[in-house]
């Protein structure tokens, strides 16, 4: 990667590892479906009058995805962080996605991984494992539901790399127009499934929206504005240049900054088994990223 590009890959790390901070003071007022939709509210309508629709886009591809990452992705990681995963832990179990990104560009593009990605692929897979079989105690806890739904948010964020791929082979395209169009389709699925599914238990959308105060508005305001409009638009404009397998593995160093973040935040206290769990994600991301380097100098 040229070093401008390696430049926006560092500026989109900084966001996305303090990304985690603000969807928790988010959650502390406002349901997780219901954060979800105010995000791509904010990311969506007020540009709508000034962006233009991606031209050689279609409209499916844009439906696509923003319902895969509005719905899936952020839906199932909003859900699991409110059900009990650590902010810390979650920055660490949502790289996943670097992988299942990797085996599906395999699959679906013909993006060929090398040896040492598969290597690397194993051995953060055992560290994913000894992540999901650790539980934590006191701020640091770690519930299975909010595991399992954080790795689904991973494997979400997968399908939305590809379909980003998919979209940059069929001619160049802007990210800001792209993700400002696809970001209204995930609105309405998710409001109404925050309707059916959160009213009980957290109150009517009119009554959290009538008491939520600055901390809420403050975590939208960062998750539209920063996170997806200008985080993901240089995500998206790095895997129009390079392939999946490529970009992919370096939102692995997201949790470095999560897990420090979090700590500072919540006290959050990863126990051992999370570290050795962390470290074996964070070791098989650079076998993946450099294992070629090494494998020419041996």
């Amino acid at each position: 990667m040229r070093q401008s590009d390696w430049l926006r890959a560092l500026l989109v790390i900084v966001i996305w590892g303090v990304n985690f901070l603000p969807m928790k003071w988010g959650l502390e007022q406002l349901s997780p479906l219901l954060l979800s939709a105010m995000r791509f509210c904010v990311a969506s309508l007020p540009f709508l009058l000034f962006v233009r629709k991606p031209a050689n886009l279609t409209w499916g591809v844009l439906a696509a995805y923003g319902l895969v990452q509005g719905v899936g992705q952020f839906g199932m990681l909003f859900g699991g962080l409110a059900l009990g995963m650590p902010a810390g832990m979650a920055s660490v179990v949502l790289q996943a996605q670097a992988f299942i990104s990797l085996l599906l560009g395999a699959l679906f593009l013909h993006e060929q991984p090398r040896p040492w990605q598969w290597i690397g692929l194993v051995i953060a897979s055992v560290g994913l494992g000894v992540i999901g079989a650790a539980r934590g105690d006191g701020a640091g806890s770690m519930t299975l539901i909010g595991f399992v739904l954080t790795l689904g948010s991973a494997a979400m964020w997968s399908l939305a790399n590809l379909i980003t791929r998919h979209a940059a082979r069929q001619g160049p395209y802007e990210p800001l127009p792209f993700l400002v169009w696809s970001s209204i389709f995930p609105i309405a699925p998710l409001l109404v499934l925050s309707a059916l599914v959160e009213s009980p238990a957290f109150g009517s959308i009119p009554a959290q929206l009538q008491a939520a105060g600055w901390q809420a508005v403050g975590s939208v305001a960062y998750l539209a504005l920063l996170s997806t409009l200008l985080g993901y638009g240089l995500w998206t404009k790095l895997l129009q240049r390079y392939t999946v397998g490529t970009v992919a593995p370096l939102s692995l160093l997201v949790p470095v900054i999560g897990i420090v973040s979090a700590m500072w935040a919540f006290d959050e206290r990863p126990v051992l088994l999370h570290w050795l769990g962390a470290a074996g994600v964070l070791l098989g991301m650079a076998v993946n990223q450099w294992g070629g380097r090494w494998a020419k100098r041996a």
